[in-house]
């Protein structure tokens, strides 16, 4: 995964030890099923990788285990990357070639 890529959530949980921390941190959290697109990876010290998202804009807090103020990432795992199936520029020119022959040919044949 990399900024700019369509990811879907795929694990929305909070562990109910960790429900208070969260709640804390995050004044937005995430929904399972819901697109978002990355806006930035971080590493957070090679703890965790954590994502920030376009669509969720959270308010930055100090982080003791990473000693920093960061605005807090979500787990990167709780996210599938979304591959949409598009056809390439020629593939599509040619599609559209195909539909002007055929329309010249129907006309011709009435």
């Amino acid at each position: 995964m990399r900024p700019g890529d369509k990811v879907i959530c795929v694990n929305d949980k909070i562990d109910p030890d960790k429900n208070e921390e969260i709640r804390r941190d995050f004044e937005i959290w995430i929904t399972k099923d819901k697109e978002y697109t990355i806006r930035e990876i971080l590493d957070n010290n090679g703890i965790v990788t954590g994502v920030l998202l376009n669509e969720v804009h959270n308010f930055p807090k100090f982080f003791k285990l990473i000693n920093r103020f960061q605005e807090p990432a979500f787990a990167i795992w709780r996210f599938r990357k979304l591959n949409y199936a598009t056809a390439p520029a020629e593939a599509v020119s040619e599609v559209e070639e195909l539909i002007e022959v055929n329309k010249e040919e129907l006309v011709k044949s009435k």
